[in-house]
Formats: structure tokens, sequence, C-alpha cells
């Protein structure tokens, strides 16, 4: 008989195996209806969540302060709530008072949005649990809510953890979409724990310079849709409109051609977008250090296409200032936008403006190779959409795909081939 191992008064009051509530199954195929999405009424608000609001969801947005992330889910609340939904928003950071005065300006004064400015999440839940579970319940923000069960004041990683651990909790069991407003730090990312991030099935992030007047919604994790989706938004007076078609918004101005200025189709998740790419050299005086500035793109990326454009093509930039742009604000971490932001740098170097026709897209190697990308007929079928003639892209890139139709499309394999055609065709 094998021996077994002795318990002690630890042991036995850590183990696990037993004295728990036995646990249901469920099949993967188990008849019943599954959750229908409920839509917002904003279509971008519904595109970034990948076709609408799901019942028990928990959703996280950050976004800079300011920004309008406290606007634009005030706006689909009230959506909701007059198409018939029950809405309950409780506010931490505003009195009651101050949000209604946000919703008269924004015209929804008549909502019948169920308001709250509490921090307790015991009251808060307390209070739900008195009444019908509500649709869509709206915490702004999670960074403000307090627990008496934890110590620590609110904001704390022990707050914040424990604060969503329970909302998120009531939201699965009475299939209640939830959604969190979180802080951000000063580099982007939402501040608080990062097990808030796996805690919730949707974090999205508000971006867009307060300066310019778009914002984009973007989905960076989705358990019910594509991630990288995103939705586009203009602030108005009247709060945050609907854009449909972000490539006339961020193309705008383009009347004339100009050395250094490249069109590239980016994709956001199923969504095509041209934006401009716009690029300028200035050469030095010899001893003069030169600075590399970029807005909107990854300046290491940068880095990397000019060391290759130097090694393989020849081109000197070592002695130049280089200042590179995405117009309107936009950020791009598309990598087909190589090509793109390569034939901006050579149009500006060598004052050679590109054709105002045409879109580039496609990922260069280190060895100056032009490695093709997904979505070629899509990026062309928008191009050609918006009135462009030509797309430059990866040789063979439309193959798999079918050439897109209105649109004369060239392959390129090598960066030199890039370099020849800017310096000595355009």
């Amino acid at each position: 008989m094998a021996e077994e191992a002795p318990q002690t008064v630890f042991s036995s009051k850590h183990d696990l195996s037993s004295g728990g509530r036995p646990i249901l199954f469920t099949p993967l195929d188990a008849p019943g209806p599954l959750p229908k999405r409920r839509a917002s009424g904003f279509a971008e608000f519904d595109r970034a969540l990948g076709g609408g609001l799901v019942p028990g969801s928990a959703i996280l947005m950050g976004g800079d302060p300011g920004i309008g992330k406290s606007t634009l889910l005030l706006q689909a609340s009230a959506h909701i709530a007059m198409a018939g939904g029950s809405v309950v928003y409780v506010s931490g950071e505003e009195a009651a008072g101050q949000v209604r005065l946000r919703a008269e300006r924004l015209g929804l004064s008549k909502a019948p949005i169920q308001l709250a400015s509490a921090t307790s999440v015991r009251d808060i839940l307390t209070t739900l649990g008195m009444m019908e579970a509500p649709t869509l319940l709206v915490i702004d923000s999670i960074q403000t809510m307090h627990s008496d069960t934890i110590e620590g004041a609110p904001g704390t990683v022990s707050q914040v953890r424990g604060c969503a651990f329970e909302l998120i909790r009531y939201a699965k069991e009475n299939d209640v979409t939830l959604v969190l407003v979180g802080h951000v730090t000063k580099d982007g990312t939402i501040a608080g724990p990062r097990v808030l991030e796996h805690m919730v099935d949707v974090v999205m992030a508000f971006e867009g310079e307060r300066s310019h007047q778009y914002r984009i919604l973007r989905s960076l994790k989705n358990r019910f849709g594509p991630v990288d989706e995103i939705g586009v938004f203009a602030m108005e007076g009247a709060g945050l409109a609907e854009v449909g078609n972000p490539s006339m918004l961020f193309l705008s101005g383009r009347d004339e051609e100009m050395a250094g200025s490249a069109v590239f189709a980016a994709m956001e998740g199923t969504r095509p977008v041209l934006v401009e790419i716009q690029a300028l050299i200035v050469r030095l005086q010899s001893g003069a250090t030169p600075r590399r500035a970029v807005v909107g793109w990854d300046s290491g990326r940068m880095a990397m296409l000019l060391a290759v454009l130097e090694a393989r093509c020849g081109l000197n930039f070592s002695s130049a200032e280089v200042y590179l742009n995405v117009a309107g604000g936009y950020r791009l971490a598309d990598p087909a936008a190589d090509l793109a932001v390569a034939a901006a740098l050579i149009s500006a170097l060598g004052d050679k403006p590109l054709p105002k026709n045409a879109v580039w897209f496609g990922e260069v190697s280190l060895a100056g190779e032009i490695r093709p990308v997904s979505h070629s007929s899509i990026r062309q079928r928008e191009s050609a959409k918006l009135g462009f003639g030509r797309a430059i892209g990866p040789a063979g890139g439309a193959n798999g795909e079918g050439p897109a139709k209105g649109i004369q499309f060239t392959g390129l394999t090598m960066l030199p081939n890039l370099v020849d055609r800017i310096l000595t065709d355009a």
C-alpha cells in the first residue's frame, strides 16, 4: 500500500480539490439563442466594436484628457436610451449637474438616461441590485472608483483591479454591457495595472490631437470582432459627428504637385484609408549635426529606411536634416507605409514632385527589396474610388486578389527601381 503524505493544518486549509460547488459545463453546440449585438446609434462606434455592443461584455476605453471620451459615451448612451434601452451613467469625476449641462449643450437633455455621481462600488452595486439590470452601464472613470474592502486610495493598483473585477462580475451575471473609462499615461497607454486589459473583453483607444478636428476610435483588443478596426469622428460644436469617408478628410488641400508629398493607401483593420505623407530635406553646412523629426510614424522605422536608402541606393541623407509628417495628425502603424515614405524622401531629396494621381504602398526590407503586403486590391479599389489613376506597389502585389478596375498598377521589386523612377521619370 502506498504511503500517504501526512495532512497538516496548512495543507488541509489550502487544499482546493474538494469543498466547492460543481460547475455546469455547456457544449459549444448547445441549443438556445446567442447574444445579439445592440447598435449604439453610431455606425463608426459599432464598426470599431466589430458590429455593436455585446450583452455581458466589458469594454475599456482610454484616451487623453479632453479628447472626447465622455462626450462620445454620453451621445451613444442617449442614442441607446432613446431607442428603448435602459442606460445607467455613473460619473466619478463630475457632479450630476455638470453632466446634465453637457447633455444640454449636445441637445441630449431629453434622453431617458439614469444619471448618478458616485465613487463607491458598494453603493453602485447595491443600487443596481435593487432595480432591473440596465442594457448599458457606463463608469466614468474606473480610476475614481473605490471599494471599502480594499485598502488604498482610489486609483491605486489594488483599488482599480478590485473595483473592475466586481463591476465586470456584475455585468457578466446580468448580461449588462459595461463600459469603463480609463485614464492614460504620458505615452498614451492606459494607466493602472496591465491585468485590467486582460480582464475586459474589448480595449479601445480614443486618439487624436486636440488641435485637430478629427478623432479616431481604435480597437486594440476585441474578443468579439477584428482587432485594429477604427471609427472616425469629427469634433463639432454639437459634439462628435461621424466621418463616413476618412480618406477625404486626410487628403484635403492637395491642389498642386509638391516635392516630398506622397499618398499612402493604408489599411486600418478592414477599412482602407488614404493619407498624405510629407517629407522635407534641409541641407546643412559642414560640421552641423543633422536633425531627424517624425510626426505620426515610428522614428526608428524612418532611421532604418534612411539607412537602406543610403546603403542600397547610394543616396546621401547624412548631411541633411530630415523631417517627416503624416498630414492631419494621423498616426500610422501599417508596415506598408515604407514605400510611400521612401517615395516622399526621394522626392524631397531630388526636388522632384510625385505624380498627383498616384498612391504608394509596400514594405521595404533591409536588403532593399519591396515586399508584398496584404489587401493590395482593397487599397487599389479605395484609391480608384477617390479618383486616383495609378498605384505603385510590390511586384505581384495584386496576384491572388485580382487587380482593381479603373487603376493602373505598377509593380516594383527593389528600392533602386523606385529611385530611378522618381529621379528620372517624374
